[in-house]
């Protein structure tokens, strides 16, 4: 019997670093509708469906690439979300891809995307594609 190989499970957090911490809270809290869970000096610890998020007080530095967060949410809600988003956040970029998406950023100038799709509606995109291998 040979032993299964130790795998990853998922992203346990995303830290992301904030120059105005009450700021950042205000924003994943009201734009986002994320839970506020526990809040201390230099850090908060914010709730987004199954995702930890924690925003520490700091100096963000901004990026210049395409890295980013992409966020889900349901096809039904992502109007609603878009215009609640659009409405505080600057847009970053348009969608060209699979799914509805929008990509905004937060005040600290880090990119997230509002998604709706999964990795399986993303790989039934690229099918039949001849410079994509799929696996």
């Amino acid at each position: 019997m040979t032993p299964s190989q130790p795998s990853l499970r998922g992203v346990n957090h995303i830290t992301l670093v904030c120059a105005d911490l009450n700021r950042s809270i205000s924003f994943y809290t009201n734009a986002l509708n994320a839970t506020l869970r526990a809040k201390w000096t230099r850090g908060a610890y914010v709730e987004i469906g199954p995702l930890w998020l924690c925003l520490e007080q700091g100096h963000p530095t901004r990026r210049d690439d395409d890295s980013h967060v992409a966020l889900d949410c349901a096809q039904e809600d992502f109007e609603a979300l878009s215009a609640q988003i659009s409405a505080r956040a600057l847009l970053w970029k348009d969608n060209t891809s699979e799914g509805a998406s929008l990509y905004f950023l937060d005040p600290d100038g880090h990119k997230l995307e509002l998604h709706v799709g999964s990795l399986e509606t993303r790989l039934a995109e690229y099918f039949g594609r001849s410079d994509v291998t799929l696996y």
